[in-house]
Parts: structure tokens; sequence; C-alpha cells
């Protein structure tokens, strides 16, 4: 498991876990991103990164990126 934030850009990965509290699952649940789902990470940002996940793009904080734990899907 690696953050999300240092995962390569273009690569399918799967969110396995979220080190964070309830609100921050309800957040990010409400944007379509949730443990077992596949995205994205299309474009790193000095401040987070933008993923895409179902033809939608979210922008997430360096923070949240730190707490999103995810492994490598192979094609």
């Amino acid at each position: 498991m690696v953050p999300l934030y240092e995962l390569p850009l273009g690569q399918r990965l799967r969110l396995v876990h979220i080190d964070g509290g309830r609100q921050l699952k309800q957040r990010l649940m409400a944007l379509g991103i949730s443990v077992g789902g596949e995205l994205r990470v299309v474009q790193r940002r000095p401040g987070g990164v933008v993923v895409a996940r179902s033809g939608n793009r979210v922008a997430l904080g360096q923070g949240i990126a730190h707490k999103l734990l995810a492994e490598v899907v192979e094609p």
C-alpha cells in the first residue's frame, strides 16, 4: 500500500485504505471515491493531485492524497 500522492501518473489503482475519520470517508464517498474503487492519477500538482474515476475528475489536496492508500492494478 502506497499513499496516492506517491503513485505514478496514468496507472490504474485500487483504493485499499482511507487513513481518516468518518467525515473524510463520507466526503470522499460523495465524490465517488471509496475503498475498493479503481481510479487513476491524471495530474500531480504542488498542492495535490487530480484523479479520474468513471470519466469524472476530482482534485484532491496533498493532505488528503497522503491519507489515501492504494495499490497498482495490473492491466
